[in-house]
């Protein structure tokens, strides 16, 4: 019982709830479909898994989807809608995010200087943003396992490209730890369990 004060959690190297936020780019069904990197259950449940954290430890949240406006492509999956409630989407035409004017301009309003991404596909709307958010200074999180491609070898490459160019992959795991911290912040203790528990991260032996 002899934890430190709590560091400064704007200038924490780690993750917190206030230096941090979450993107969250194309989870449509064009590309839930398409992907072949994961199973398409456990994809939409870890998503689901990721967006309720932020929700838990209210990091903001910016949600972006692609040609939902011109009619090509349908709007953000109903299972992850439903959780998201009423957030805004800003919808693009261009498969990088960081080259839409209101999705930067969103990043950039949330005051986090660390994004947490998850996107579809690895390949291009994960690795695309990643690459321009870290040359304008940002630290920036991949969720491993909220996120894939259209085949193992082109995810698990994509993967290795952004972070040899110097994002910190993360998963969900370690995500709720990262930003829980310390079991004395009790008031987020029960929804951390509950979360992890519905993903299947935890297993309830009582």
């Amino acid at each position: 019982m002899t934890s430190f004060p709590r560091r400064d959690p704007v200038d924490d190297q780690l993750l917190t709830p206030e230096n941090s936020a979450l993107l969250v780019i194309d989870y449509q069904p064009t590309q839930i479909n398409s992907i072949a990197s994961m199973n398409h259950f456990q994809l939409i449940n870890n998503i689901i898994t990721t967006v309720r954290l932020a929700q838990l430890y209210k990091v903001p949240i910016v949600l972006s989807t692609v040609n939902v406006t011109s009619g090509r492509n349908k709007d953000t999956i109903p299972q992850l809608k439903s959780v998201l409630g009423d957030q805004p989407s800003i919808d693009r035409t261009s498969i990088n995010a960081w080259q839409d004017e209101d999705f930067v301009k969103a990043v950039k309003a949330t005051g986090r200087k660390k994004l947490v991404i998850a996107a579809l596909w690895t390949e291009a709307c994960l690795t695309f943003p990643t690459l321009d958010a870290m040359r304008e200074g940002y630290d920036v999180y991949p969720v491993v396992d909220a996120v894939g491609g259209t085949s193992t070898i082109a995810h698990e490459t994509a993967l290795r490209r952004v972070e040899q160019a110097g994002a910190q992959l993360v998963s969900n795991a370690q995500l709720a730890c990262e930003w829980q911290r310390d079991w004395n912040r009790g008031e987020t203790v029960p929804g951390f369990v509950k979360i992890l528990l519905d993903a299947g991260d935890f297993i309830n032996l009582e």
